[in-house]
């Protein structure tokens, strides 16, 4: 199939192929219609198949075929703000020769341009859960006319705790409406989810619950966890590891790990739920352009980071989730792509690891870490210690510094000791007290 088979809006289908799109990915070939036919939908895939264009192409169609009032018309609720910011950039590129505006609300910034944006009437409305129904709490936005509710990464959503919060806002939707549920696994919460707030909807499941793509290559080091950061730079040290995810379990482990990377000369960023927007833009920004080998992350990016060209995820700390290792490790060898992924096992991991090779339902190889001789690529060049030649001639010489000829001294008068380097001050400081003294001021 092709995309020009799925009658699409002409204006749909020349900016679906200006994106170099020809071909629809198995979860789009098979999500596309039954959302155009206006039923409810859920969806299970594995992450990077191209899901985003599997509901954004649908309700971008419906809602220029369809007449309705200059209000929010569709909705799309996303677990963190890289993947909201994503999936409106998507609905922008799809839909460049339509007249339907497309807004992005996320906690973590100020809300006054996102109400700005709120006051243009877009029909449609990415956003995470928390500064919606914070948003929604003050009365800033209305959702009495949302037409179509897409839930994305549904399951991520529920590892986060956001299933509440998603319940309050669908009590807000009009019954009458058309859900779709995207997600890369199928818990039993997320189930009984679809059973509350979907109608007979149509099931696509592209492949296996929670497995892995066959395109990335697997492998596990066993070791003590004192010895994962030498184990981490003896790994990047790799001219094969072009790009590297490094996943923690926390944000300050995320912190550190990138500070003894930097220590190391090798270039890091860290990006976690505590920076800041700008902060966390600009790490992605930094990595995407190739300015930074190395993004170090918590969960929070193992959804909705789309970055081209990441060579190798590196599971420096195992989840406690074993979910979540399906949606780490889909950050490489995505698109069909091939990809790397190597995981350090402590002592105290070897549960984790039982756990996810039973829900992948394959053993994960076991590698040898890499030799001790090799060094960490060094990244940034800096002015560190003498000129060439001089550390030539020390290293033929053996000279070192603390051995080099030292300027002949006097000695010392015979039975005194010598004076230290600030004697002379001490001794005009003393004077001064004693004058201070003498004058009666206590300072």
């Amino acid at each position: 199939m092709r995309f020009s088979e799925l009658n699409l809006l002409p204006e749909i289908s020349s900016a679906v192929a200006s994106c170099g799109y020809e071909v629809p990915t198995p979860i789009q070939a098979q999500a596309i219609p039954p959302m155009l036919a206006g039923r409810d939908l859920v969806a299970v895939a594995q992450t990077g198949t191209g899901k985003t264009a599997a509901f954004a192409i649908p309700v971008l169609q419906q809602l220029t075929t369809r007449p309705g009032p200059r209000k929010i018309r569709a909705l799309v609720l996303s677990p963190t703000r890289e993947l909201a910011t994503q999936i409106a950039q998507s609905f922008a590129d799809y839909g460049r020769n339509l007249r339907i505006r497309t807004s992005v609300i996320f906690g973590g910034v100020s809300q006054f341009r996102q109400e700005r944006d709120l006051a243009g009437n877009p029909a449609v409305v990415v956003a995470t859960p928390g500064r919606l129904l914070d948003l929604l709490k003050q009365g800033k936005m209305s959702l009495a006319n949302v037409e179509l509710l897409i839930l994305d990464e549904a399951d991520r959503m529920l590892d986060m705790g956001f299933l509440p919060d998603v319940r309050r806002i669908v009590n807000q939707l009009p019954r009458e409406r058309q859900t779709a549920l995207f997600s890369a696994t199928m818990p039993t919460a997320i189930r009984q989810l679809v059973r509350s707030m979907l109608k007979d909807p149509a099931e696509v499941a592209v492949s296996p619950v929670a497995s892995t793509a066959g395109t990335i290559s697997q492998g596990v080091y066993h070791c003590a966890t004192a010895d994962k950061r030498q184990l981490l730079e003896r790994v990047l040290s790799d001219a094969a590891v072009a790009r590297a995810l490094v996943f923690t379990r926390t944000k300050r482990g995320a912190d550190r790990v990138a500070k003894q990377l930097a220590g190391a000369r090798i270039g890091a960023v860290a990006i976690h739920g505590n920076k800041s927007q700008n902060a966390r833009e600009r790490a992605l920004d930094s990595f995407r352009a190739g300015d930074t080998r190395v993004l170090v992350a918590t969960d929070i990016a193992a959804r909705g980071l789309d970055v081209e060209g990441i060579s190798h995820v590196i599971n420096y700390d195992l989840p406690n989730v074993p979910e979540s290792y399906v949606h780490r490790i889909g950050r490489t060898g995505r698109a069909g792509a091939g990809g790397c992924a190597v995981s350090f096992c402590g002592t105290e991991e070897r549960k984790l690891l039982r756990d996810i090779e039973r829900l992948i339902r394959q053993d994960i190889p076991v590698h040898e870490p890499p030799p001790r001789s090799q060094t960490p690529v060094r990244t940034e060049q800096r002015d560190r210690g003498p000129a060439p030649e001089q550390a030539g001639a020390r290293a033929r010489t053996g000279e070192r510094p603390e051995q080099r000829q030292q300027p002949e001294q006097r000695p010392a008068a015979q039975g005194a000791a010598p004076p230290g380097r600030n004697a002379g001050r001490r001794r005009r400081f003393n004077g001064h007290d004693a004058a201070r003294r003498s004058s009666g001021w206590a300072g």
